[in-house]
């Protein structure tokens, strides 16, 4: 479980702030457990999702080939997934469509469905829709939007999933918003809060003078100097 204090500090701050914060602990630059490319938020003001993954595989763009049965039972064991295990948690969904995907998984009834089970939000790199129904509190960060919900089903449940070029473990801790996501390796969340409020100091001796009616090359030239002794 995530400590309450550093569970709201997450909440509080970026995706970019927190791999930054990454880099602190680990006390060098290289930190690289994040996505690629460009996503789409369904709430870009709404702010940071953070929990543990509950994750899954999907597909649309044909129709399935097992039999119906075997499709609508796997149905049922992902919303069972979905309602249990440690929270927060937000649901990460790879559509095995890739750039090819056509099927929204996420519109206004599977989103509201799965923040009444307890999740915080969604990461996929498939599709999304209804916007300005979706529901408050349930940030969706997808690949793309589109009207239909396609041929889309249930794959897998509970394995890795890879959603834009980051492979993601069912149960590890995910920092999402509007530029992308990122994993929070367990062994590093001991230090993450210390490493948050250290990075948002060193960034203040260049971001406070910055903001000075007085600012000139010379005040930056010290403040520059002073930021990088303290980074990392």
């Amino acid at each position: 479980m995530i400590d309450p204090t550093l569970l709201d500090l997450l909440r509080r701050v970026d995706t970019p702030t927190v791999c930054n914060a990454l880099e602190v602990v680990e006390g060098k630059r290289g930190f690289d457990r994040f996505t690629r490319g460009t996503v789409l938020c369904s709430a870009p003001e709404g702010g940071a999702v953070v929990g543990h993954a509950r994750t899954a595989k999907i597909a649309a763009a044909a129709p399935p080939e097992e039999p119906p049965e075997v499709i609508k039972a796997r149905r049922m064991d992902y919303y069972r997934h979905m309602s249990e295990g440690p929270r927060p948690a937000l649901a990460v969904v790879e559509d095995m469509d890739g750039d090819d995907a056509v099927g929204a998984f996420w519109g206004e009834i599977n989103t509201t469905v799965h923040k009444g089970f307890g999740l915080a939000g969604a990461l996929t790199n498939g599709v999304m829709r209804d916007l300005g129904d979706l529901p408050d509190g349930f940030p969706v960060i997808a690949g793309s939007v589109g009207p239909s919900h396609a041929f889309v089903h249930v794959r897998e449940i509970g394995t890795p999933v890879t959603v834009f070029g980051l492979t993601i473990t069912d149960g590890e801790i995910v920092h999402a918003d509007r530029h992308g996501a990122l994993v929070i390796p367990e062994t590093h969340v001991a230090e993450l809060e210390r490493a948050i409020h250290k990075l948002l100091e060193t960034e203040s001796v260049i971001l406070e003078p910055a903001r000075q009616p007085d600012f000139d090359f010379d005040r930056f030239e010290a403040a520059w100097a002073a930021f990088e002794r303290a980074r990392t």
